[in-house]
């Protein structure tokens, strides 16, 4: 599988580390700031809640992906991934 991601993205061994560590960071933070985000407002409903956070976490997975990508040193490959990404869902 790691073989095929490496073949597929054009990468190292350690740049493959790297990126699987950025996607790690990326997602748990936006976690951790969309809970977060979402407590300020206090919302009651379930079903409100649920819609409005994956909202939240749409809108800022990109932007956490491509801070932690910086210190990693995976900003390029990041800002492509996110722009192949656009893209397809926007034509």
């Amino acid at each position: 599988m790691f073989e095929k991601l490496k073949i597929k993205w054009n990468v190292n061994t350690t740049q493959l580390v790297l990126i699987l560590c950025t996607f790690a960071l990326g997602g748990s933070t936006c976690g951790y700031l969309g809970r977060k985000v979402l407590r300020y407002f206090s919302i009651d409903n379930d079903v409100v809640f649920v819609f409005a956070y994956v909202i939240v976490i749409t809108l800022l997975w990109p932007i956490c992906v491509l801070l932690i990508s910086i210190p990693l040193g995976q900003f390029t490959f990041f800002y492509r991934y996110l722009k192949k990404v656009k893209q397809k869902i926007f034509g």
